[in-house]
This record gives structure tokens, C-alpha cells and sequence, in this order.
């Protein structure tokens, strides 16, 4: 009788296609991770504050944002530009100046981060309020 032996099947793994792969996703996110700048908004959270810090003296200027997208600053209603001439006058005046951003809760997100740009762009600090 003439039995055929059975061929055994090699039971290791060729590893090379494996690591071809891994090495091309790595250069793939070196490379894409490079291109990408970070454009974010600086956004401090709240935190712990000092108890003998002094309340400030000066009146809160306060932009808000209605529903349809309206500014009003101080209490008289303008448009963006208007907003940029009067926050770059608030630079000048007072350089460690603060504003205040009061969205209404249907106002549209490009009006709210149009306001922090312009806070960007002037190195002031944006609170913003709880919209309502």
C-alpha cells in the first residue's frame, strides 16, 4: 500500500506585509498630522478664583446677539463692523479690557464665533454668557 504523507501546513506567519502596511499608515499620519495648523480658539474655563481679588470698577461691555443675528453693543444695536471699531477703540482705551457675549439660544453659531475672532484678533479675553 502506498500511503501519500499528508503535507503539513507551515504554521508561521509572514509578518513582512503586515508591517508595509503599519509603516504606511504611520507615514500617512506623520504627513497629514504636519499639514494640519491648528486654527483654535483659545478658551480658558473657568476655574478657582482668588477670594481678595477686587471686582473691577469698569462697566462690562456686553454684545449680544439675537435671534436673527443682530448685534447690539452697549445697548445700541450695529452690524460687525461696528462691533470691530468699537472693540479696536475698547483696545486702545483699556489693553487688559474684557467683553461680554450674550447669544440668544436661536442666534446662528457663525455670528457668536464671528465675535471671538474679533476678540482673537485683538487679544482680548470673551466670556460667554449662558444663551437664553
Amino acid at each position: 500500500m502506498g500511503l501519500k504523507k499528508r503535507a503539513k501546513v507551515n504554521p508561521e506567519f509572514s509578518m513582512s506585509s503586515l508591517t508595509d502596511i503599519i509603516f504606511l499608515l504611520l507615514i500617512f499620519f506623520m504627513l497629514t498630522s504636519s499639514m494640519v495648523v491648528p486654527n483654535a480658539l483659545n478658551l480658558r474655563l473657568p476655574g478657582k478664583s482668588a477670594s481678595n481679588t477686587p471686582p473691577p470698577t469698569t462697566r462690562p461691555n456686553i454684545i449680544k446677539i439675537d435671534r436673527s443675528g443682530s448685534y447690539t453693543y452697549n445697548g445700541s444695536p450695529t452690524n460687525l463692523s461696528g462691533v470691530f471699531k468699537e472693540v479696536r477703540a475698547l483696545k486702545k482705551s483699556d489693553p487688559k479690557a474684557s467683553i461680554i457675549i450674550a447669544p440668544n439660544d436661536k442666534a446662528p453659531n457663525e455670528k457668536v464665533v464671528a465675535i471671538l475672532d474679533v476678540a482673537y484678533q485683538f487679544h482680548l479675553n470673551a466670556i460667554i454668557t449662558d444663551p437664553k
